[in-house]
């Protein structure tokens, strides 16, 4: 039986379950006594953390049945995305209170746009949240090769749902980029996107 006795991987599993009861989570072995729990959201964007774990299996299990330690099937075969390089370039660093602010705001703008409309027009709760989503909340720029990053709201709406801002928002967090991927990440996890890449991408199953 799979089994997280980590208090922060209870914490993942937690909030995963409150956004996606029908959540799924992968458990890759890391360093010795290690894991990285994978799971995706449902607004397209991964989120892992890593943990304390003696788990030496590459598996995909329901979170819900983790999180109560059901002994329920594994489900490797269901697992459907692909996943970030295991190395990533910070190229700047944002306060953790700039990313609350930034959070707070589109929550704000959502609330607003679905009392009042758009231009005074009656917009749906889905494209509102979904525009919402894709709308590029900050824009970074490499220090490395100058490239832009843009950083969108779906990344900002992760780190702040699953918890990973430092306490009381004291602290950075820092924007990655490898690939095509973009990442936002504290020490208590990091949410990534791969925006020119479609939302499922079927992937072999670990060996």
């Amino acid at each position: 039986m799979v089994q997280l006795s980590d208090a922060n991987a209870e914490v993942f599993l937690a909030r995963l379950t409150r956004l996606d009861r029908q959540a799924l989570v992968r458990l890759r072995p890391g360093e010795p006594g290690r894991v990285t729990v994978y799971a995706m959201l449902p607004w397209g964007t991964l989120v892992c953390r890593d943990v304390d774990s003696d788990e030496p299996q590459d598996l995909t299990v329901r979170a819900e049945d983790l999180l109560s330690r059901v002994e329920g099937p594994r489900r490797d075969h269901e697992w459907r995305w692909q996943l970030p390089p295991a190395r990533a370039a910070a190229v700047e660093v944002l306060p953790a209170s700039l990313v609350r602010r930034l959070a707070d705001a589109a929550a704000a703008t959502l609330r607003q746009a679905t009392e009042s409309g758009v231009d005074g027009k009656a917009v749906g709760a889905r494209a509102l949240r979904d525009a919402l989503l894709d709308h590029v909340a900050v824009y970074v720029t490499s220090t490395v090769d100058g490239k832009v990053v843009e950083v969108p709201q779906r990344l900002v709406q992760a780190v702040v749902r699953m918890g990973f801002l430092p306490v009381n928002d004291i602290g950075e967090v820092a924007v990655l980029a490898v690939g095509s991927w973009i990442g936002l990440a504290t020490g208590n996890g990091t949410a990534w996107y791969r925006p020119s890449a479609p939302s499922l991408l079927p992937i072999s199953s670990p060996s």
